[in-house]
């Protein structure tokens, strides 16, 4: 028995990366998945995986930036499997933040408005079409995901981390508004961790030996490092934890800022 067999799951983003690997996992401990992505090509071979791997799941092309694309997507997962049990909203728009996410002095208006639409709008309006489901049937769990970009400054990607800094709140918002309906909502807030999404960032070479000194960790994060803390969260086991968000990034959130510099004096 799985650790949330016979549960449903819708997985935004779920065609690679962290999405990926929360989809393929949850989907061997026993749950049935909804692979949701804009790439409908990637979304259905990912599906595809999983149902030869044993698994049960369905691929469902979805815009995150679009209300009818998500509404559209509930109903074909109420469609394939009658219920909604976990929604993991992974979904974001990695591509604004890798292109064309600048300082704030060279920011657009225009990339600020549609990241702030995909990530954030969209997040709170998935959460608005699957919660009726769940009150319905008394229960759900919410995982959303965050980022460490949203709890501390850095020197680019602004509107990307105050959207991050968004979902952290609305995390709160929605489990004070829905825990009493049996709901529990949380986030993950990953550190780095190495996808093709963030080696064409620039966070390879160099600028990982740069955040690896920053980890407590000996290595960076993957993305089964996610899924496995998604799993949790879906799972019955974490019961009676809601409105939290839970940093998977190796403790770099954790110590002070000067710790490896201050190492390297040391020697230690």
């Amino acid at each position: 028995m799985g650790r949330v067999a016979g549960k449903v799951a819708i997985v935004t983003g779920a065609a690679s990366g962290i999405g990926a690997a929360t989809a393929e996992l949850l989907a061997r401990e026993g749950a049935r998945v909804v692979v949701a992505d804009l790439d409908a090509d990637h979304a259905r071979e990912q599906a595809q995986r999983i149902v030869e791997a044993g698994g049960d799941a369905v691929a469902v092309p979805f815009d995150l930036g679009d209300e009818a694309s998500i509404e559209r997507l509930v109903r074909q997962a109420l469609d394939a499997f009658g219920r909604i049990d976990v929604l993991h909203n992974n979904a974001a728009a990695t591509h604004l933040a890798a292109t064309a996410d600048a300082p704030l002095a060279r920011l657009t208006a225009s990339v600020w408005d549609d990241t702030f639409r995909i990530n954030v709008r969209g997040t709170a309006l998935m959460i608005k079409a699957v919660v009726p489901h769940m009150i319905e049937q008394g229960s759900g769990s919410i995982i959303n995901t965050s980022s460490g970009a949203g709890m501390t400054g850095d020197v680019g990607h602004p509107a990307y981390g105050a959207s991050k800094a968004a979902i952290n709140v609305l995390t709160q918002y929605a489990a004070t508004e829905f825990g009493k309906d049996g709901i529990r909502v949380n986030a993950v807030s990953p550190g780095l961790v190495v996808t093709t999404a963030s080696q064409a960032s620039g966070h390879s070479g160099p600028m990982a030996e740069v955040m690896l000194a920053h980890h407590l960790t000996p290595r960076l994060g993957t993305p089964s490092d996610i899924a496995h803390a998604v799993l949790f969260l879906a799972s019955d086991e974490s019961g009676f934890v809601t409105g939290h968000v839970l940093c998977v990034d190796g403790g770099v959130s954790a110590h002070a800022s000067y710790v490896p510099e201050l190492r390297n004096l040391l020697g230690v």
